[in-house]
C-alpha cells in the first residue's frame, strides 16, 4: 500500500512537472551604435534634431566669451581739445590736450590707460586667453572621455564661465582683469569641444557630417548677437555682465534636458544607460526597438553559435569600463600619423582665420558693424562646405578650402596697398576668410571621425589646443605689415592642404568606438 502510495506520488509528481523550461531571454542581435542608428532608431530623427540644438546653443556662449574682448578692449574714438590740434596719434600729444570721446567706462584701455607704450598689454591679455582655452582644451578633453563625460563636463565649464564672466566685471586692475581673462579661457577651452561631440555621437553616420557642420552656425550667430548686445551695452563692465547671462540661463534651461552620448555609456561600460537611451531615442522617433537587441563595442564580433549558449542568458548589466588617453594616441601607429596631421593643420588654419580677422578689423570701419558682417559673411562658407561635405567627401574638401584660402591670400600678398589696389586686398582678404571659415568648420567632423570614441575627446582636445596656439601666433603675424601678413597665410594655407593629402577619406565610414575596433576595420578596409 505504501509503495502503491509512493507509486501515485511520484505519478503525480512527475505529471505536475512541466513539461517545458521557461524560455529564457535570448539576444537575437548585437549591434555597434551605427548600425542600430540606421536599422532601428533612426540616424537623425526629431529626438537628435532637438537635442543637437540644444547642445548646440553652447557654441554662442563661447563666441561671447570670446569675442568680448574686442569691444571690451577697443580703443575709442579720441578728440583734441586744444584748436590747434593736429597730431595722428594722441601719442605725440602732451597730457591734457585731448580726451576721449566716449567717457572712461567705454573700455579698458580707457579705463586704465592702455595706450603708446602700455598698449602691448591689450594684446597679452588676448593672448594669454587663448593660452588658457589650449590648456582648458587639453583638461577637458580627457575628462569628458573619462569620468565626466560629455555632458558633465559642458555642466562645469559652463558654470565657470558664469564665475569667471562676471567676476571680470569687477576687476579693481589690469592685472586682476588678465588674470580673470586667463581662468575664462582655461574654462572657454572646453565650450565647444564637449558640445560638438555631444551633439554629434547620437546622429547616424550618414548624417552625422552635415550635422556637424551646422554646429558653426551658432558660433557665427552668437558673434553676431554680441555685436548688438555691445551696441546696447557700452560699458565694459556691463558688457561683461550681459555676455554671462546667456551662460546662467543654458545652465538652468537647457542643460537639465540633454542627455549623455550613448557612446560614451558604452566605452565606460553603463550598458543599461546606453540601451535605456537608445530606446528613448527609437521612440521619440517614432521607430521600434526590439527587446533581443543589445549594442556591442566595434571590436567584440557577432556570437556565433557556439557562444550563444553562453552569452544569451541575460543581457549583461554593467561591462569593464574601457579608456583611453593622448598616450594611447601616440602608441598607435595609425593614430599617431592621424594626430600629427590633425594638430598641424588646426595650426595652420587658425593662423589664417584669425589673422585675417584681425586685418578685417583694421579696415577702420564702425567696429560693430564691421563685426556683424564678418559674422555674416562666414555663414555662407558653412552652408556651401556642408552640402558638399557628402558629395565630395572630407579629403577633398579639406584641400581645396585650405588651398582656395590661400590662393586668395597669395594674390592678396602680389598686390600693392594703394588706390584701387587697396581693395583689391581687401576682397583677397574676405575670399580667404571665407575658404577659411570652411576649413575650421570641417575640421571639426574630420577630427571626429579619425579617432575612436574612447580618445576622440582627447584627440579633439589636442587638434582644439593647436588651433589655439595658431590664435596665439596670428597677432604676432599681422603686426608685421605690409605685404608680409599675406604671404605668410598663403604659406600657412597652401602646407594645410599638403597636409590634407596623407589623412584617410572618412566618408561613410563606421564611427569606430574603440583602438582595436578602429585598427580591425580600417585594416581590412585595406
Amino acid at each position: 500500500m505504501t509503495s502503491a502510495l509512493a507509486k501515485d506520488s511520484g505519478t503525480d509528481s512527475s505529471l505536475r512537472r512541466p513539461l517545458l523550461s521557461p524560455p529564457k531571454k535570448a539576444v537575437t542581435e548585437r549591434l555597434r551604435i551605427d548600425d542600430m542608428l540606421q536599422k532601428y532608431c533612426g540616424e537623425f530623427g526629431p529626438w537628435q534634431l532637438r537635442h543637437f540644438v540644444l547642445t548646440s546653443l553652447a557654441w554662442a556662449l563661447e563666441a561671447f566669451h570670446t569675442m568680448v574682448m574686442i569691444f571690451a578692449d577697443q580703443e575709442p574714438e579720441w578728440k583734441c581739445l586744444e584748436p590747434d590740434c593736429d597730431a595722428a596719434s594722441f601719442c605725440q600729444l602732451p597730457p591734457g590736450s585731448w580726451t576721449w570721446s566716449g567717457g572712461e567706462a567705454t573700455s579698458t584701455v580707457v579705463e586704465w590707460s592702455l595706450i603708446c607704450e602700455e598698449k602691448y598689454k591689450v594684446g597679452l591679455v588676448q593672448a594669454l586667453f587663448f593660452c588658457g582655452c589650449m590648456i582648458g582644451a587639453g583638461v577637458f578633453g580627457h575628462l569628458s572621455d573619462s569620468k565626466l563625460g560629455r555632458k558633465g563636463s559642458l555642466t562645469i565649464v559652463c558654470f565657470l564661465n558664469v564665475i569667471f564672466g562676471c567676476l571680470t566685471a569687477w576687476s579693481p586692475n589690469y592685472l586682476i582683469y588678465l588674470l580673470l581673462r586667463v581662468l575664462t579661457g582655461f574654462s572657454t577651452g572646453g565650450v565647444g569641444l564637449c558640445a560638438f561631440v555631444l551633439a554629434t555621437e547620437p546622429v547616424g553616420p550618414t548624417k552625422r557630417g552635415v550635422a556637424g557642420m551646422s554646429t558653426f552656425y551658432f558660433f557665427s550667430t552668437g558673434i553676431a548677437l554680441l555685436s548688438g548686445i555691445a551696441y546696447i551695452f557700452p560699458s565694459w563692465r556691463a558688457l561683461y555682465i550681459t555676455s554671462s547671462i546667456p551662460s546662467i540661463l543654458f545652465l538652468i534651461m537647457v542643460l537639465p534636458f540633454l542627455h549623455e552620448s550613448p557612446r560614451w555609456y558604452l566605452v565606460r561600460g553603463k550598458m543599461n544607460e546606453a540601451m535605456s537611451l537608445m530606446r528613448i531615442i527609437a521612440q521619440s522617433n517614432r521607430r521600434h526597438l526590439p527587446d533581443g537587441v543589445v549594442l556591442v563595442l566595434d571590436e567584440e564580433e557577432e556570437d556565433d553559435a557556439s557562444n550563444d549558449k553562453q552569452n544569451c542568458k541575460e543581457e549583461p548589466a554593467k561591462k569593464e569600463a574601457i579608456t583611453g588617453s593622448v598616450i594611447d594616441v601616440i602608441k598607435s601607429p595609425m593614430t599617431r600619423v592621424r594626430l600629427f596631421l590633425a594638430v598641424a593643420i588646426n595650426f595652420l588654419c587658425s593662423v589664417v582665420y584669425y589673422g585675417l580677422s584681425l586685418n578685417v578689423v583694421n579696415l577702420k570701419t564702425n567696429l560693430y558693424l564691421n563685426v556683424l558682417l564678418n559674422a555674416v559673411a562666414e555663414m555662407p562658407a558653412y552652408t556651401i562646405t556642408a552640402l558638399l561635405l557628402d558629395k565630395f567627401g572630407r579629403k577633398p574638401l579639406s584641400i581645396g578650402t585650405l588651398w582656395f584660402s590661400g590662393l586668395f591670400c597669395l594674390v592678396g600678398s602680389l598686390v600693392k596697398s594703394n588706390g584701387v589696389w587697396k581693395v583689391l586686398r581687401m576682397v583677397c582678404g574676405i575670399l580667404g576668410i571665407f575658404g577659411m571659415a570652411g576649413t575650421y568648420n570641417l575640421l571639426f567632423i574630420y577630427t571626429t571621425e579619425l579617432f575612436p570614441t574612447v580618445v576622440r575627446n582627447a584627440a579633439l582636445g589636442c587638434a582644439a589646443q593647436a588651433a589655439q596656439l595658431g590664435a596665439i601666433s596670428a597677432p604676432i603675424v599681422v603686426v608685421l605689415g605690409g605685404a608680409l601678413p599675406f604671404a605668410v597665410f598663403a604659406l600657412c594655407g597652401i602646407a594645410g592642404g599638403i597636409f590634407a593629402f596623407y589623412l584617410p577619406e572618412t566618408l561613410n565610414k563606421p564611427l569606430y568606438d574603440t583602438m582595436a575596433g578602429m585598427e580591425e576595420g580600417e585594416g581590412e578596409a585595406a
